[in-house]
């Protein structure tokens, strides 16, 4: 009798290739979806802290426009008051002072220097209208009033944006150092904003100038 082959063996070997291809299949389903899903969370994260970072910026970038138009009316107020009283010279010159510090770290973006430089000027304006006082024609000069409630509507305007950046500063403080946004922060090299902390008490309210 002749020898009867089978195909059994081709047949076992032949499903295992199946099974195994199947597998590999669905490995390579499941490891796409959870890289569409990791990409999908990267974008998503990403664009988050873009959009919080401009809103950091946007807001500080408010505060310096009007900081800058406090600056140069600071030193017309200055020269007014110290038209009426010349020998008060050393306050007109530590409030000079004050001034051109603020003002060049506000040109750097220091934010934490400007609000140390702000301290400086709050401990120095009551100074300033304790001169003003002793000279009633001064009070009457109308453009010595104008300029005065001008300095008052932008110190409550920088009063107001200091909430509004602060809030947006410790926003993305926060974002930053949370997990796993962290690790999308750290690729995109974000750094902590320091906040607008006037570090004179005086300044913790909103000033007011008087006279």
């Amino acid at each position: 009798m002749k020898p009867r082959t089978t195909c059994y063996g081709i047949i076992e070997v032949t499903v295992t290739v199946g099974q195994f291809m199947s597998a590999g299949i669905v490995v390579g389903v499941i490891a796409g979806i959870v890289a569409i899903i990791l990409l999908i969370w990267f974008i998503s994260t990403w664009n988050r802290l873009v959009r919080l970072e401009e809103n950091v910026n946007k807001s500080w970038s408010d505060i310096d426009v009007l900081l800058k138009q406090r600056y140069d009316m600071l030193p017309n107020l200055v020269r007014t008051v110290e038209g009426y009283a010349t020998h008060e010279r050393e306050i007109f010159e530590q409030f000079a002072l004050a001034r051109q510090t603020a003002a060049g770290a506000l040109a750097s973006g220091d934010v934490r220097g400007v609000g140390a430089a702000e301290g400086a000027l709050a401990g120095l304006m009551p100074r300033i209208n304790m001169v003003a006082e002793q000279y009633p024609e001064l009070k009457a000069d109308s453009s010595f009033v104008t300029l005065q409630k001008q300095i008052v509507s932008v110190e409550n305007q920088v009063a107001d944006r200091r909430e509004f950046y602060n809030a947006s500063a410790t926003n993305w403080n926060a974002a930053i150092q949370m997990i796993p946004t962290s690790i999308v922060a750290g690729m995109k090299k974000a750094m902590r904003r320091d906040l607008f902390e006037v570090t004179d008490p005086t300044q913790r309210e909103v000033p007011v100038v008087e006279f």
